[in-house]
């Protein structure tokens, strides 16, 4: 049994795409699942699968909530090295990276599209592209920041869900309880 890690993508904000975690971790188990929990409302989910194919675990999941919730929800799965790698390559300095958040992507960009977007710069933000994942500080915090998951997806064209630092330490460590 392999472990894994679920970011699901826009549920519960707002009121809008609402999926109890609860009902998550149940439906989840049922889908042959084992060891599943979730992290905060906000979509995180580490399980247990025999299964190797990460992008058959992602669609596996977003048909499951589909069928049952009846909406599509983007679903990211990583292992906790990858989570681990993420953390460990983050560019900035120990005190901005514990500010930090990480916009993980469903593929890696086009590089003209990396370079582009590279150029784009605001006052107080900072960001650095590397392979699938965004790393973005803003001294200001992250709920009025330009650089916001939306814009990265728009000037990226990819699909992609952030997570703050502290999360994704969360995410590591119960991964790691888990196996």
């Amino acid at each position: 049994m392999k472990t894994y890690i679920a970011l699901l993508r826009g549920i519960n904000v707002s009121g809008q795409k609402k999926v109890p975690m609860a009902e998550l971790r149940d439906l989840l188990t049922k889908a042959g699942f084992q060891k599943v929990q979730t992290y905060i409302q906000s979509g995180n989910v580490i399980f247990q699968s025999d299964r190797d194919n990460k992008t058959e675990l992602e669609s596996i999941i977003q048909k499951t909530i589909e069928k049952h919730f009846g909406f599509e929800v983007p679903i990211l799965v990583k292992t906790a090295s990858e989570i681990e790698n993420i953390l460990n390559s983050c560019p900035f300095s120990k005190e901005k990276k514990e500010a930090a958040y990480f916009t993980l992507l469903h593929a890696v960009p086009d590089e003209a599209l990396i370079e582009s977007t590279s150029q784009e710069t605001y006052q107080n933000e900072a960001f650095v592209i590397e392979n699938d994942c965004v790393y973005f500080y803003s001294e200001t915090g992250y709920g009025k920041a330009k650089c916001n998951n939306n814009f990265f997806e728009r000037k990226l064209k990819v699909t992609a869900t952030t997570r703050n630092y502290k999360t994704m330490l969360k995410l590591l460590s119960l991964s790691t309880e888990t196996t």
